[in-house]
């Protein structure tokens, strides 16, 4: 049987740099929750973006596609999910909304990875939607000639049940060790459960689902504001190398979970590096408006309106924004999606 131990954590040998950017993390954390607190508006207007962003983002990484605009309709419920893609891109927008809801009740265990992964498979008439994997999965990569081999053996599926058993006891187990840091912990939870891969399709979304659910469980709820998944996608390379590096020897409990934690420490520092940024953008006396529209359209991946503009910068009129956009769409900066009040601009790629 699998069994899993991360007291580890708890031995002060961990690498310096690992315990830095910890520390650096947490003051941001500090920061950003001052900050919530003075400026809900502005959080609120960040919250409904980095969602379109997230189910985009954690979808296109698994290569589940479709149109910017047909992503905000699917998430924002305007619109019925048309094929399979948006199918799967519908179920990642319930299962966030989940977590963004309720993880102060979500609990951490089985019954939870369960009903998510039931969730977000919701609307593929999938069998297999909260049930684990009943045949032997294998991590396959291919490369450019075409070629394809085993990149990595998850647990046998016989395994999995009790794997995951032990995975939340374990988890549960290091909560209340009060010399383990959850920042540290967490990346070794989700590491584990995607060498278990304990479903039969969508074990990359539920990792991230799942990284959110104990981010947000810590106090560290600033994927609500900038995309955690969207970081992911801009550094996708980095990512699945620090996965490869971190399976090695997986099975035989000789791994290292080193660069997996590096990778989701660096990934949560940018989120609040982004979530910095973007507030002092919106939030500047410094900036000209000009250049704070720019930014505020620029920064966002998804198509924004003149009405969301105006509500993330409250101190600039309507008529300025309009300007502003008229300019950007007339020098090929930007381009203007549907006509008339559903109009929105993105940025030209």
């Amino acid at each position: 049987m699998k069994r899993f131990d991360y007291s580890f954590l708890d031995n002060g040998l961990l690498p310096a740099n690992l315990i830095n950017i910890t520390g650096t993390i947490y003051s941001l954390k500090m920061g950003a929750k001052i900050r919530q607190e003075e400026y809900i508006k502005i959080f609120t207007e960040l919250e409904k973006i980095a969602k379109v962003q997230s189910v985009k983002s954690s979808n296109a990484i698994e290569g589940i596609v479709t149109s910017d605009e047909r992503i905000e309709e699917i998430v924002n419920q305007n619109s019925k999910p048309l094929n399979h893609n948006e199918n799967e891109i519908a179920g990642y927008r319930d299962a966030l909304n989940e977590i963004h809801l309720h993880y102060e009740d979500i609990e951490f265990n089985e019954n939870t990875i369960l009903r998510l992964h039931e969730i977000l498979m919701s609307y593929t008439g999938s069998e297999d939607a909260g049930k684990y994997k009943i045949n032997n999965n294998y991590i396959i990569e291919e490369d450019r000639q075409g070629n394809r081999k085993v990149r990595f053996k998850p647990l046998n599926a016989k395994e999995t049940p009790d794997a995951v058993e032990q995975l939340v006891l374990a988890y549960n187990d290091a909560c209340n060790n009060a010399n383990i840091n959850q920042l540290l912990l967490i990346p070794c939870i989700i590491l584990d459960f995607l060498c278990i891969h304990p479903f039969r399709d969508g074990n990359g979304r539920m990792s991230r689902l799942l990284t959110l659910l104990l981010l947000y469980k810590n106090g560290f709820d600033v994927g609500k504001y900038i995309s955690f998944e969207e970081q992911i996608n801009n550094s996708k390379g980095n990512y699945y190398e620090a996965l490869r590096l971190s399976s090695i020897d997986w099975i035989e409990g000789k791994q290292s979970y080193v660069p997996f934690i590096e990778n989701f420490l660096l990934t949560l520092y940018m989120c609040y590096k982004e979530l910095d940024k973007r507030f002092s953008i919106v939030n500047s006396n410094k900036i000209t408006k000009k250049a704070r529209i720019e930014a505020t359209v620029l920064n966002n991946l998804t198509p924004i309106s003149k009405a969301e503009i105006c509500k993330i910068l409250p101190d600039v009129s309507s008529t300025t924004v309009e300007a502003v956009l008229g300019t950007m769409v007339k020098n090929g900066v930007i381009r203007i999606i549907g006509s008339g009040r559903n109009s929105k601009y993105v940025k030209n790629q």
